[in-house]
């Protein structure tokens, strides 16, 4: 087994740390060889860390020098990934060498000494060939995948944006308290991980979903303010935005309003976003559940570019188009939506964005141009010129452009509406992919009726709280009672969210 002086282990700077104010004088390294290049006289070698690279040269020397002589031997023999340390002198590359896309690339290491640490196979792929290698074969040598620098920044800044999240945190005088993985098994919206009891046969532990019961006993108990960054799980189908485990930022307060806790949020928010260099807004809009599902079809908007959907029920009820006539009074709605500019797609896009809206369940989808000041197309001859002026006014339409409507019931004419309006922004890049846009969310309706239990059931939870101004409508029109909840969104993307408790037994009950 080869030996070596733990000295040699005593870094100086890190790989990516070398800068043109280092030339001249000495430094050691530690890292993985990324590649190495031997020119006949002189090897190259890109030593890598977590931090960066930094070139090493090894040059064959012109004396009788018996340790620059086996320095460069060795450097000969050096392969990729095996784990080195190196020390030397640090100097310019030179004039038409600088390598403009490292930060390290002005200097180089001319190496006096050299140490291998660890030699390593040949790996079943390098790093630097993620891009061609299947995704089960980075989780199986998760090891090796890890080394790219994409993943090494990636881990650091979730690092980052937790300590960030912290200081936050700490500064409002929060407690962060860990809760237990081992529990009971309590209502939640998915299934749960089950872990048998080796003392008790037959029993079960559940890993939570959410550490929703052990916080609700802090406040109880006193603790007023606290956080956890803590692991969750369920035992649900893998999506893009579903895991079976993830970890997540949970924070409760006592003797609040949802004013205050949107403030810590904020301010939470704006510290993650200045870690991962993205804009945040000074203020964030709130609009209200109904204002959401009004315009944007649904309670998490994308608000990234407009194309708002308008309810002109009303403007159509004249019209003798059938569709509209029967939607409306099956007690239905009629909804559209105006794409500026859009009288230019072509008739199979225009099928192609009715597909969009038939595969959710609508039964097809009313359009027509505006040409000349005049509809065409489609419904144009529905329309008389009274219904068209109003709907121009509602839309802001102008010629050149397209207006798309659905008929049917609420639900329905929303959620298909929503698709094809967040469609429809993609495919014409109605907004930048680096574009970020905030909201809140504000007064769900507390119940949802379900037509299945022929009853009305809470939309969150049932702990929520409804709004003070609604209390006298909990027992005669529940559908109207709104809640204190609120969700956090970015750009169609519900991040966060929680309510105000319930504090009042009879209210409960």
């Amino acid at each position: 087994m080869e030996q070596f002086d733990d000295a040699v282990l005593k870094r100086t700077h890190s790989c990516g740390q070398l800068r043109g104010s280092d030339i001249g004088g000495h430094a050691r390294l530690c890292g993985w060889v990324r590649s190495y290049r031997d020119h006949g006289g002189v090897v190259f070698i890109d030593l890598r860390d977590r931090d960066g690279v930094t070139q090493v040269v090894y040059d064959l020397p012109n004396s009788d020098d018996a340790k620059a002589t086996a320095m460069y031997e060795l450097a000969r023999s050096l392969r990729n990934e095996w784990v080195i340390s190196v020390a030397g002198k640090v100097r310019s590359r030179g004039e038409g060498r600088v390598n403009p896309k490292l930060p390290t690339g002005e200097v180089e290491m001319l190496g006096e000494d050299l140490v291998v640490l660890n030699k390593s196979d040949t790996a079943p792929f390098w790093p630097d060939e993620y891009a061609s290698i299947s995704e089960d074969m980075r989780l199986r040598y998760r090891y090796i995948d890890i080394r790219r620098p994409e993943m090494t920044r990636a881990l650091r800044m979730r690092h980052q944006i937790a300590r960030s999240m912290r200081t936050i945190l700490d500064a409002a005088d929060f407690v962060e308290v860990e809760t237990p993985f081992l529990t009971k098994s309590t209502p939640e919206g998915a299934r749960d991980f089950l872990v048998p009891s080796r003392m008790q046969q037959g029993a079960f532990y559940a890993l939570p979903q959410s550490p929703q019961i052990f916080k609700q006993i802090l406040m109880v108990a006193g603790m007023e303010k606290y956080y956890q960054i803590v692991r969750c799980f369920r035992d649900e189908d893998l999506r893009a935005d579903r895991q079976p485990e993830f970890t997540q930022l949970d924070i409760e307060m006592s003797f609040c309003t949802e004013q205050d806790v949107m403030v810590v949020v904020n301010k939470i928010m704006a510290a993650v976003c200045k870690v991962a260099g993205k804009p945040f807004p000074d203020e964030i809009p709130v609009i209200t559940y109904a204002d959401a599902v009004e315009h944007y079809g649904i309670d998490r908007p994308d608000m990234r570019f407009d194309l708002l959907l308008k309810d002109v029920s009303k403007i159509v009820a004249p019209c003798e188009f059938k569709v509209f006539s029967q939607a409306l009074e099956a007690g239905g709605i009629v909804k559209g939506i105006c794409i500026p500019g859009g009288a230019k797609l072509t008739r199979k896009e225009i099928d192609d964005y009715t597909r969009v809206v038939t595969d959710l369940g609508a039964k097809g989808m009313a359009w027509f141009k505006l040409e000349n000041g005049q509809p065409a197309g489609g419904i144009a001859k529905f329309l008389t010129s009274e219904i068209l002026k109003q709907l121009c006014e509602i839309f802001g339409g102008k010629d050149g452009d397209i207006f798309f409507f659905l008929a049917d019931t609420a639900a329905q004419v929303n959620k298909s509406l929503y698709a094809l309006r967040v469609k429809l922004g993609k495919d014409l890049k109605l907004y930048s992919d680096d574009a970020f846009s905030w909201c809140w969310v504000v007064d769900f309706p507390m119940f949802d009726y379900s037509a299945e239990d022929k009853r009305w059931v809470a939309m969150h939870h049932p702990f929520t709280s409804p709004q003070p101004q609604d209390l006298d409508k909990m027992e005669s029109d529940p559908g109207a009672v709104r809640a204190r909840a609120y969700d956090i969104v970015c750009n169609g993307m519900e991040l966060g969210g929680g309510s105000i408790r319930i504090h009042n037994t009879d209210v409960q009950q």
